[in-house]
């Protein structure tokens, strides 16, 4: 039985915590018979070589828990209660001694996503020297204790009693009001309660906006080049996509926007370009979608990490006529992780927004919302804000530098901020064997001809992040790349 159980001081998890889950899966595979006793706390702790009061606490977690019982003299028994109900484990039959058939799973399937070209990054980026890789946060500016405290105060008695039941299609009512009061208004937006629906990331609010306003007859315009995950979204809905071409000033405003039903821009930090749109393009994207009455979203991505001490406000605080619906995320301050955004639109389309959300998941997790709502009334976002804003700014000086330097003429410096660089190669580079080969270099970076509705694409683009790079790496890693590219053309 001592078999069972290898502790080790290099996890993330105390010893005691590790042989508590140890002994309630053996419990639960049937490994510890339940009629024979546990070994005793001081001899599985000799065995194991900790503190005998590490098995103890062990011991006296799982008989809270219910997983072992205590017999007076004789010791710790599997509690054959926890067993109860459980399905005994048979050797399955091949299919074809069964006299089965699998399903034809190719013909059977009515759309195919895992076949849509779409953004990969290494699960392992953090072990680079250096990762240009752009959506990832940087563990040191994390705010790990105010978070905790925040995560702590959401699971107290009162909050679980507050937050626990069944909310049906409801959000935590604080966040809500977090949302409203705090993080709209820096970019100029105001809205009730009733006009903002929580989301599991921006990405659910693309995806819900695209089923509920996409069909046959539909043409969407998108950006040119753009946002990966909109296209591979409008592509699976029975509709017709449109390139828009963008330029040093965002999406481009003419004729071609005019049969659209709906049109998807980033204005502030365009996606991946990194230009922003002038408050007059804006006046004038606002102009045309009244006259030829069509829809815009706007995604305002990376709203929070803005440079500029005056911004151009959002799309949506300039909206008289309600044709614009809001997007906004948590992912680029707080945590990509914690797969939190918000929806702003008119009170009719949040009620279809929130309806079909309710089939979807219902409501993103209720304690998250809370914790997060609890970060947002104390102002730990705020300060982190401010501190992701001071550390980002320093990068972008120096991507910015370090271009200058080693690749001249290869890039403008996003007048927005954000946390990324648009790149052009020289012509003849193709970005995606520069990739493998930076890779091996332990450079990483993210070829951009996937962001090209058009075919072929052009190679030579690629995008440089910095939100995961600390500044002291950027100049070497760019001169690093610089090399690679010049011996590649």
């Amino acid at each position: 039985m001592f078999q069972l159980f290898h502790l080790s001081q290099d996890k993330g998890t105390s010893l005691q915590q590790q042989l508590r889950e140890q002994i309630a899966a053996a419990i639960l595979n049937g490994n510890i018979p339940q009629d024979a006793p546990l070994p005793s706390s001081r001899k599985l702790a000799k065995q194991l070589n900790v503190a005998r009061n590490t098995v103890v606490l062990a011991y006296e977690h799982l008989l809270d828990d219910g997983y072992l019982i205590a017999r007076e003299r004789s010791g710790y028994y599997v509690n054959p209660d926890i067993l109860a109900g459980k399905v005994a484990l048979e050797t399955p039959q091949p299919a074809s001694e069964a006299g089965l058939h699998r399903p034809d799973w190719d013909y059977r399937m009515k759309s195919r996503p895992s076949q849509q070209a779409n953004m990969v990054k290494p699960r392992d980026w953090q072990k680079y020297t250096y990762p240009f890789i752009y959506g990832q946060f940087d563990p040191s500016l994390f705010p790990t204790n105010n978070w905790r405290e925040c995560c702590r105060d959401a699971v107290s008695v009162p909050a679980i009693r507050d937050w626990a039941s069944d909310r049906f299609d409801n959000d935590d009512p604080l966040l809500i009001e977090q949302i409203r009061t705090r993080l709209l208004p820096r970019r100029g937006v105001w809205a009730s309660a009733d006009q903002i629906l929580v989301t599991v990331g921006a990405q659910q609010s693309l995806y819900m906006m695209a089923q509920l306003l996409l069909d046959q007859d539909s043409l969407i315009g998108l950006e040119e080049p753009g946002y990966v995950d909109i296209r591979n979204i409008a592509s699976i809905r029975p509709s017709s996509v449109r390139p828009i071409e963008v330029d040093d000033d965002g999406m481009v405003v003419d004729a071609r926007l005019d049969d659209c039903d709906l049109v998807y821009t980033t204005p502030s930090h365009q996606c991946p370009t990194t230009v922003t749109m002038p408050i007059e393009r804006r006046y004038e994207l606002l102009k045309r979608a009244d006259e030829h009455d069509f829809i815009i979203i706007e995604d305002d991505y990376e709203s929070e990490t803005n440079f500029k001490s005056n911004p151009i406000p959002a799309l949506k605080s300039l909206d008289k006529n309600e044709r614009v619906l809001y997007i906004g995320s948590l992912s680029k301050t707080l945590a990509p992780g914690l797969r939190l955004g918000y929806m702003v639109g008119p009170t009719e389309f949040i009620r279809e927004a929130r309806a079909l959300r309710r089939l979807m998941v219902r409501h993103p997790a209720a304690n998250n919302q809370r914790s997060v709502a609890l970060f947002l009334e104390r102002g730990y976002h705020d300060a982190l804000i401010m501190n992701i804003m001071r550390c980002y700014e320093a990068r972008w000086h120096a991507m910015d530098e370090a271009l200058n330097t080693h690749l001249p003429e290869s890039h403008k410096q996003p007048s927005f901020g954000g946390s990324c660089y648009w790149v052009q190669g020289p012509e003849g580079l193709d970005a995606r064997e520069l990739q493998k080969r930076a890779m091996e270099r332990d450079i990483l970076i993210e070829p951009g001809d996937i962001h090209f509705l058009r075919q072929p694409p052009p190679l030579n683009y690629f995008r440089l992040g910095y939100s995961s790079i600390s500044t002291d790496r950027i100049e070497p890693g760019i001169r690093l790349l610089a090399e690679l590219i010049h011996e590649m053309v």
